[in-house]
């Protein structure tokens, strides 16, 4: 594909630098010249200095023959005009947009745009972590209640034994789940952590 890439900020520039190793040919436009440092060094396409919302700029950029344009800069507003032109004026089939302002992308549906929200996409993907990394069940052994609490292993307690784990008040660590969901009861025995391992700590609550 001939990919037209606006903005050589760290997105634009990796955006860019990732297109050429895929085998797409890629122009990126850029105002600031100094900016065009941070592709790699092995990309391979072409860069355009220049406005990226005038005609001349973009026709420089071989907007009139491309397949796609990715609007990466810093600015929302850059961003969606250039898209604009690129649908309206020189009919771009694909157009691709980054907004900071979740609330902008209600204005860029308005005119057909696709958008990718890195400020939606960080709160989600927080949030996703935060539900997938913790999560706690009980269950009723005649008139006790257990409750069982399961957490990933941190990055820090991989490759060192269950014996380091530190349990919190009144819990006692019950099983490790594995990455292939097998599970490891404990039963003293000293187990080392690997990646994608999960605690399982237990606590009687009534």
């Amino acid at each position: 594909m001939n990919i037209i890439v606006i903005g050589c900020g760290k997105v634009g520039s990796m955006l860019a630098s990732s297109l050429c190793r895929d085998g797409h040919d890629v122009v990126v436009v850029e105002r600031d010249e100094r900016a065009f440092s941070l592709l790699d060094n092995d990309f391979d396409g072409f860069t355009v200095v220049g406005v990226p919302i005038d005609n001349d700029t973009l026709r420089k950029a071989g907007i009139e023959g491309c397949d796609a344009v990715c609007a990466v800069s810093q600015d929302d507003n850059i961003n969606i005009t250039v898209c604009q032109m690129a649908r309206a004026i020189f009919h771009v089939p694909i157009v691709l947009a980054r907004t900071f302002d979740p609330r902008k992308q209600d204005v860029f549906r308005h005119f057909g745009l696709n958008t990718v929200c890195p400020t939606k996409l960080t709160v989600e993907t927080v949030k996703a972590y935060l539900k997938d990394s913790e999560s706690e069940q009980q269950q009723h052994f005649g008139t006790t209640t257990v409750s069982y609490r399961t957490v990933n292993v941190r990055q820090g307690l991989i490759g060192r034994r269950t014996s380091e784990v530190r349990c919190m008040e009144g819990e006692v660590l019950f099983a490790v789940q594995h990455k292939d969901n097998t599970t490891t009861l404990m039963q003293e025995k000293r187990i080392e952590l690997k990646e994608g391992d999960k605690l399982i700590f237990a606590r009687v609550i009534d």
